[in-house]
């Protein structure tokens, strides 16, 4: 019975809000739907702002984050909650985005071989009301030694172009070729959501 009535309770959590989900990301929506929230999904397009100079590496994908949220196409009304988000992968002081093409993939994935990098995720959260929050995730991941022809087998067959750094962690290349992980399986993905639920909480209750 106890069960139950927690259930009920994480239910109703963020009863009263209307959330917007502002990515074309499936994988980031499979992640936001698993927290038990119900949302709609309005993309925000456009090309994304240059950082400013002299911003830190590390705080690119939260600055990303915070810019798609402003960069809404209309007015928040006050029950409304709108989450963007941005992930960057970084190999020392190299960023690695989306690939634009096969090459520029396999040789992401050929530097990544055989090293530990890092995947920053940054999230902005804003509500109709004029309350906001944002904050990034980081996770550390580690691949063992990739030959070319794993390399060419996955970018073939898996396509990774939209995928900062040209993996997918849940793909077959996440199975076979990535032997550590420190930090969020998650935030890998894309969507810290054990960060964002507990930002939402915060900000919300």
């Amino acid at each position: 019975m106890l069960v139950s009535i927690l259930s009920v309770r994480c239910m109703g959590l963020f009863n009263g809000y209307r959330f917007i989900f502002g990515s074309q990301s499936p994988r980031r929506r499979e992640l936001l739907a698993g927290l038990d929230i119900d949302f709609t999904v309005e993309p925000v397009t456009g090309d994304p702002e240059r950082p400013a100079e002299g911003l830190s590496p590390l705080d690119i994908p939260e600055y990303l984050a915070r810019h798609k949220s402003e960069s809404f196409p209309r007015d928040l009304a006050p029950d409304e909650v709108l989450i963007t988000a941005d992930t960057l992968v970084f190999l020392g002081d190299e960023i690695l985005g989306k690939p634009a093409d096969r090459e520029a993939a396999c040789t992401m994935l050929r530097h990544l071989s055989s090293a530990r990098h890092l995947v920053l995720t940054g999230v902005a959260i804003r509500c109709g009301n004029g309350a906001s929050d944002s904050f990034a995730d980081r996770t550390e991941v580690t691949f063992r030694q990739m030959d070319e022809a794993e390399i060419a087998y996955y970018v073939d067959k898996y396509k990774p172009y939209d995928k900062a750094g040209a993996y997918g962690i849940q793909e077959w290349i996440g199975y076979a070729a990535i032997t550590g992980i420190e930090g969020s399986y998650f935030n890998v993905m894309g969507l810290p959501v054990h960060s964002l639920y507990q930002h939402l909480k915060n900000l919300l209750q």
